[in-house]
């Protein structure tokens, strides 16, 4: 399925949900929708669902202008936050449902469909039970299944593991890049977490306060932010962003080192923003590297790593170490800092200089 938005807004009294949009999804793939609460993921989906109109703009499906046709007029499947099935059938007949109103397949080959999808989403246990004895993760996990099991050719997922637990999440993701690799429909997945985006891979498409601020592929986006609120949103934790200026040297940070990184003549502003991602920073320096010195203000271990919140001279910055690291608080600590690994900005938020290798 080919599906675009051509200058799509949503408009509700003087609230502006969406603000005009035009997006081709790439067919046949996953798209992410990436961006914080309210940054308009799921006002986006609902129009393209069908489920709401646009105040203006057309929606478009392979090449057919669909904009007001109401959901049950189009082959579409959505998994919401909340989850919804069918209280009074069980697991196996709430994931049956849609292979039952397509037709065409007996009931072995149902029973077989049934019971592949649940094991991939670990409910099979669960299958001759109904929907309210089952957890809130549970419950969410049968409605994945039987949007999975319509094989519509766009599938919508809002936030579908949200509520579910960490490990829990990081299977079913691994699952659902597995399941979404044949390629069969377009798929749009909305999450807040940038890690979640680079996980499942494809196109990503990232969206603040009703914008869409940028979409492609989603390396080339993280690697490459258009901007510094594309940066924000496909940093986590955030991109730590110091003031600085164009100098005969190359960009100096207030307060701190030069970074020795050419810009064209017509980008050459006074006032500029240096973008570091938190693990670009290093504790042991290389030649070549720039030090930060400070001293610890906060220290986080998380999993296999370590999350140092550091007070310089060029502000506060936060360093994602690799391993346990034991920092006590108000101890000093150098941070190192490959010049090559940094973004520059302009005074409109605008990329400049994105790390060696990513341009």
């Amino acid at each position: 399925m080919e599906l675009s938005l051509e200058r799509v807004d949503k408009q509700v009294g003087p609230a502006h949900h969406l603000y005009p949009i035009d997006l081709r999804l790439q067919p046949n793939a996953v798209t992410v929708l990436l961006g914080a609460t309210q940054a308009g993921k799921t006002s986006l989906m609902r129009l393209m669902a069908g489920l709401d109109t646009p105040s203006h703009g057309k929606v478009m499906v392979d090449g057919r202008d669909v904009t007001g046709v109401p959901v049950r007029d189009r082959n579409v499947a959505m998994v919401y936050q909340q989850f919804i099935n069918y209280p009074s059938m069980t697991v196996a007949d709430n994931i049956a449902s849609p292979l039952k109103l397509r037709g065409g397949l007996d009931r072995a080959a149902i029973d077989r469909q049934v019971q592949a999808l649940a094991e991939r989403l670990h409910i099979d246990p669960f299958l001759q039970r109904l929907p309210a004895e089952l957890s809130g993760g549970q419950q969410q996990r049968v409605a994945m299944a039987r949007a999975l099991a319509k094989g519509a050719p766009l599938l919508l997922l809002d936030e579908p593991l949200v509520n579910l637990d960490y490990k829990l999440r990081e299977e079913l993701r691994e699952e659902l890049v597995a399941l979404f690799a044949g390629g069969e429909s377009t798929v749009v997945y909305a999450t807040t977490e940038p890690t979640e985006a680079l996980l499942l891979g494809g196109y990503t498409a990232v969206m603040d306060a009703g914008e869409l601020l940028q979409y492609g592929p989603t390396s080339e986006v993280f690697h490459r932010p258009r901007s510094i609120r594309v940066a924000r949103a496909f940093s986590d934790p955030p991109m730590n962003l110091l003031p600085a200026s164009h100098t005969a040297g190359g960009v100096q940070l207030a307060g701190g080192p030069l970074l020795p990184l050419a810009l064209a003549d017509d980008a050459r502003a006074s006032s500029l923003t240096v973008g570091v991602r938190a693990p670009a920073f290093r504790v042991t320096g290389r030649p070549g590297d720039l030090a930060l010195p400070g001293q610890v203000e906060l220290a986080e271990i998380s999993g296999s790593d370590t999350f140092v919140h550091v007070a310089t001279a060029v502000g506060e910055v936060v360093a994602q170490l690799t391993g346990v690291h034991v920092l006590d608080l108000g101890s000093t600590v150098t941070l190192y800092l490959d010049p090559a690994q940094a973004y520059v900005f302009d005074a409109a938020g605008d990329l400049l200089v994105a790390p060696a290798g990513r341009n």
